[in-house]
């Protein structure tokens, strides 16, 4: 097994991951996809001797062998093998066996040239391949997200539009997603994979979601009533329940749910303070040693990083959000 094979970080990022694309076509070559605008996909590979290669559809090819792969016979397979000349790594197939090969070929000008060294990344007792036709297979979060569910395996993917790639090696980056529902699913939660599913984000990141569920927190309350700062939550308890937006008239002793923000609004509407519940996400981050992402209302646009945080506005737009995360991970 290529256990001397490690990944370097290229100037422009901190990290990289080998997510190698490749396209069933015909004769298995491969050909480039392009990016809007006309920009190939391209990611980085850096082995052990920190070589930086653009990689490409067409540098990884796909081959059905008839027989079993192990590093002695794909060692023969080899020895009279022709590989086109963008391809450096080969997937090859038997059945539902994978293996992973990187290939070093002759110099030359030929679009087909000898094999002149290889080098065996996996074997199937190592490898998985899945299925997941709704992936992105250049998108790194995505190739990361597959990475962590195989840790220490290589995996071999085929996504959207049958494209193959194989990812390896790769520790994702957990990314913390603090946020208050409902409504439901959490709105940042939403905003973060959007934002990693764009290609614009280029760190093997994994989101968290630590969730504060503001239904969970009436069980607390001990007064007559509740209340919520917005009615679109369209939160319910077993006691009468106020929306602070509606700047209702009171008529019982009540709990205000909510952030700072909340508490102020109430104090300047009903010129008093009531009992109050803080569920602030900024206030509920624990751990400030994990990179995380949260909703702030003090934050008007764009974003503000504050050590391992980054903060966005409470009606943050995607690209709002990759640009949070991208300065987070710079």
């Amino acid at each position: 097994m290529n256990t001397r094979m490690r990944i370097c970080s290229p100037p422009q990022s901190p990290y990289a991951i080998p997510t190698l694309t490749a396209s069933i076509f015909v004769s298995y070559i491969k050909f480039p996809l392009k990016r809007p605008g006309g920009v190939q996909h391209g990611i980085k590979i850096i082995t052990v001797f920190c070589i930086v290669t653009r990689m490409h559809c067409k540098d990884v090819s796909v081959r059905d062998v008839d027989t079993e792969l192990t590093e002695k016979n794909i060692g023969e397979l080899m020895k009279d093998w022709k590989a086109y000349t963008r391809a450096d790594y080969l997937i090859l197939r038997n059945g539902g066996d994978h293996a992973v090969v990187r290939l070093v070929k002759e110099n030359g000008i030929d679009l087909f040239r000898k094999v002149t060294g290889h080098e065996v990344i996996s074997l199937p007792r190592d490898t998985v391949f899945v299925d997941r036709h709704d992936t992105d297979v250049v998108n790194v979060p995505a190739m990361a997200s597959i990475q962590n569910e195989y840790p220490e395996r290589t995996v071999v993917v085929r996504g959207m539009f049958s494209h193959m790639n194989f990812v390896t090696n790769v520790t994702p980056i957990k990314l913390n997603v603090v946020d208050n529902v409902p409504p439901s699913p959490s709105k940042l939660g939403v905003l973060v994979r959007k934002a990693l599913s764009t290609g614009l984000i280029e760190h093997p990141i994994v989101p968290n979601d630590i969730i504060i569920d503001l239904s969970e927190k009436t069980g607390d309350v001990r007064t007559e009533a509740v209340m919520f700062p917005c009615r679109v939550s369209n939160l319910t308890a077993d006691i009468p329940v106020y929306f602070l937006d509606e700047a209702p008239e009171i008529r019982h002793d009540v709990t205000l749910i909510g952030c700072g923000l909340s508490k102020r609004i109430f104090e300047s509407l009903y010129k008093r303070s009531t009992a109050f519940i803080n569920v602030c996400p900024m206030d509920g981050i624990t751990d400030t040693d994990e990179r995380t992402i949260v909703k702030c209302c003090r934050i008007k646009e764009g974003y503000v990083i504050e050590g391992n945080v980054a903060k966005v506005p409470w009606g943050a737009t995607v690209p709002e959000v990759i640009d949070a995360i991208n300065g987070l991970f710079r």
